[in-house]
């Protein structure tokens, strides 16, 4: 007697070990490769409990831990669980996964978008003049775009300004003797809408010890959500960028133009 064995077999065999790849991949990453291996362990005699040596008792048994297994491990792994859930690398999925750009060819089919995309980056070249600016006089300063997920949890904490994007104004509030220039500038919709305030801090051990706090606070940000950071060194008044959690540093007008340009889209 032969088991039928097709492509749709095939393929749920190969997405099945890509998950557990991936899983597997994650769970070393974060330390807990251990809980990994027990988990997969149980499964295996779980397995061969039930199915092939069909025992009957011990397999019942089994069963209703498996029932309420995840529930357990849940609860006494916690910790773990949510090191692994706020991994860098799956975080960043699911923001992308969430985000309307992802959505928005189904968007445009119900809804058209009246809004220009010259509308959508007019900040561009206010914010590019502001940081070379800055950058000659070595000012420094730590600017956040919003993107698709609000800000507003950052935005309080820092003092509301609700103004248009002027790049006067952004050197202004970053002047060395300026009340808001110690802390993070939000701006969304095209508008300045909060300074001075305080952002997640990255613990990445790989960024350069040469890299101050606004570096860190700018990775931590680009972390935390889909948002854009430009970043003006107070030491060197290098310009930097972050986006998903990676820098990019050293860059001139033209490719900060260019970077928010393409973000921007």
């Amino acid at each position: 007697m032969f088991v039928h064995f097709g492509i749709k077999d095939a393929l749920d065999i190969l997405l099945v070990g890509l998950l557990l790849y991936n899983i597997y991949k994650m769970m070393k990453d974060s330390g807990t490769i251990n809980i990994f291996a027990g988990v997969m362990a149980f499964i295996g005699v779980w397995v061969v409990v039930t199915r092939i040596l069909d025992m009957r008792l011990l397999g019942a048994i089994m069963d209703k831990l498996v029932s309420v297994g995840v529930l357990i491990l849940v609860i006494l792994f916690q910790d773990e669980i949510r090191r692994i859930l706020f991994h860098d690398e799956i975080r960043q999925f699911l923001v992308e996964l969430g985000s309307h750009k992802r959505w928005r060819f189904f968007f445009r089919l119900f809804l058209p978008d009246k809004e220009k995309n010259t509308d959508q980056q007019s900040y561009i070249m206010p914010l590019v003049y502001a940081c070379m600016n800055m950058s000659k006089t070595k000012t420094g300063a730590l600017i956040v775009i919003q993107k698709d997920m609000a800000l507003t949890a950052y935005e309080q904490t820092g003092d509301i300004i609700n103004a248009d994007v002027n790049s006067r104004l952004i050197e202004n509030i970053f002047f060395k003797n300026s009340p808001l220039h110690d802390g993070a500038m939000i701006i969304a919709d095209n508008r300045i809408v909060a300074a001075a305030c305080i952002l997640p801090v990255s613990h990445n051990n790989d960024i350069p010890k040469s890299l101050g706090l606004r570096h860190r606070s700018a990775l931590g940000i680009t972390q935390e959500s889909d948002a854009t950071a430009v970043i003006v060194s107070e030491e060197t008044g290098n310009i930097s960028a972050a986006r998903n959690g990676k820098l990019h540093l050293r860059l001139s007008g033209k490719d900060l133009e260019h970077f928010l340009s393409e973000t921007a889209e």
